[in-house]
Order: structure tokens, then sequence, then C-alpha cells
């Protein structure tokens, strides 16, 4: 599955992205608020607070989940991002949210940031 155009378009510009993950039984987790960005037909998200916040670790163990933002609601496959991507979504972070400040928007960028990225891939509707 990839995502289509419009779909992209309307995800990246979305200011937040709410996230849950699947559990065991396959139901749902609670949503949580975070910041995405669009980086070429891909979309990803970081964990500000480090491999250790909760709905990080909740998405990595579990592989799947679900996103809403900018009017798209899409189940996903949390995937790693590709080694040679992480400068363009170094890039698309800060032309996104650098409005919000270094210290914020450094949360998500620079050398600890690939570590906690994850690709979004939408699986079947």
């Amino acid at each position: 599955m990839t995502w289509t155009s419009d779909e992209l378009a309307r995800v990246g510009r979305a200011e937040e992205l709410r996230v849950a993950s699947y559990r065991p039984d396959g139901t749902l987790r609670p949503y949580v608020t975070i910041w995405a960005v669009r980086a070429g037909d891909d979309l990803y998200v970081r964990s500000a607070y480090g491999a250790d916040n909760g709905w990080f670790r909740r998405a990595t163990a579990s592989g799947s989940g679900r996103i809403q933002a900018g009017g798209v609601e899409r189940d996903v496959t949390f995937t790693s991002a590709e080694p040679g991507a992480q400068a363009e979504i170094d890039e698309a972070y800060h032309r996104k949210y650098d409005r919000y400040g270094p210290a914020i928007v450094g949360s998500v960028t620079g050398p600890q940031a690939p570590a906690v990225t994850l690709r979004l891939l939408p699986t079947a509707a």
C-alpha cells in the first residue's frame, strides 16, 4: 500500500497527528497527539522524549496502529526510516515547526532523532 497524493498532502499539512497502537487483543489504545511530517512520499513521526516515551514503546512493540490527521484516518504499520532519509526528515521538521523555537524542535531533530523515528505505512482500508 502507498499513500495517495491527497492523503500525503492532507496529513503533511496537518499541524498535529493523533496516533494509537493496537493491543495484542486487536483493540486500539487511546490516541496520543504528536507532530508528524511529510518527507517525499512518506510520512514520519518522532518521539520527542526518547525511546522510553509510552506511545513510542507501544507503537514499536505493536508494529501497527491507526492515525488521524487532516481529515485522514488510516490503519498504519510502524517501520524504521531509511538511514539516508534522516536529513530530509530533520529538514521537514524544521520547515514545519521551527516557529515553536529551537528547544522544542531540537527535541525531534538532530543526532538522537534517528533512533526514535517511525515511518508510517498505510495498510489496507
